[in-house]
C-alpha cells in the first residue's frame, strides 16, 4: 500500500470519528433544549400545571398526583358510584357546594357529581377541616368508623370528617366545607391538565 493511500485511510478514519462526536454531542445539545419545555420541580412545586393520562384507569380506580405539594387525587367513578350520588343529598351539609364556591369549585364542577365528566372526579386529598390526608374507604358498606349504610367516599383519620364520592362532607362533622376542586381540564378523551383550565393557570 502506498504512503498516499494510508493517508488517505487514516484521513477517513478521523473524519468518521469527528462526525461520529459531533453527532453525539448535537444530540446530547438536543435532548437538553427540549428538556427546558418541561416544568422543572421547583416549577411544579409553585404550582406548574401537571399532565396526568388517564388512558387504562379501570372503574373504582383512584390515582394521586402532586400539585403544588398537595396530594391531587383522580377517581374513576363507575356507573353505580356515579348513581349513587343523589342518594344521599339530604345527609350531606353542602350538597350543591354553594360554600366558597369560588375557592372551592370552579363553575364546571358545580352540579352533583362535581366534576366536569360524571365518572372522572379530581380533588384536592385534604380535609378541609385542619389539614389532613383523608383515607379512601371507596366500598359501600358497614365498616370501623363509618356507619353501616356507608355509601363509599373518603374518610378523615384525625378528627372523623367524611365524604361522600364527589368530596362532599357529611352533616354534623368537623370539616366545614367539601374537598377543593382544583382547577383542571381535558387535553383529550383520556389526558388531564391540573391546575390549568380554558381560563388560564390557577
Amino acid at each position: 500500500m502506498s504512503d498516499e493511500k494510508r493517508v488517505d485511510a487514516s484521513r477517513r478514519v478521523l473524519l468518521a470519528a469527528t462526525c461520529a462526536a459531533g453527532g453525539v454531542a448535537g444530540l446530547a445539545t438536543a435532548g437538553a433544549f427540549v428538556s427546558t419545555f418541561q416544568p422543572s420541580e421547583r416549577a411544579k412545586a409553585a404550582g406548574a400545571p401537571v399532565e396526568v393520562d388517564i388512558a387504562g384507569m379501570a372503574p373504582g380506580e383512584m390515582r394521586t398526583v402532586e400539585w403544588r405539594g398537595k396530594p391531587v387525587w383522580i377517581l374513576k367513578r363507575s356507573q353505580e358510584m356515579v348513581a349513587a350520588l343523589p342518594k344521599h343529598d339530604g345527609e350531606l351539609a353542602d350538597p350543591l357546594s354553594k360554600r366558597n364556591p369560588d375557592e372551592l369549585t370552579p363553575p364546571y364542577a358545580r352540579n352533583e357529581h362535581r366534576s366536569i365528566k360524571p365518572d372522572v372526579f379530581v380533588a384536592v386529598g385534604i380535609c378541609t377541616h385542619l389539614g389532613c390526608s383523608p383515607s379512601t374507604k371507596l366500598s359501600p358498606g358497614a365498616q370501623p368508623s363509618l356507619p353501616a349504610d356507608w355509601p363509599g367516599g373518603f374518610l378523615c383519620p384525625c378528627h372523623g370528617s367524611t365524604f361522600d364520592l364527589a368530596g362532599r362532607v357529611f352533616k354534623n362533622k368537623p370539616a366545614p366545607d367539601n374537598l377543593q376542586v382544583p382547577r383542571y381540564m381535558f387535553a383529550g378523551d383520556t389526558k388531564i391538565i391540573i391546575g390549568k383550565d380554558e381560563k388560564g393557570e390557577a
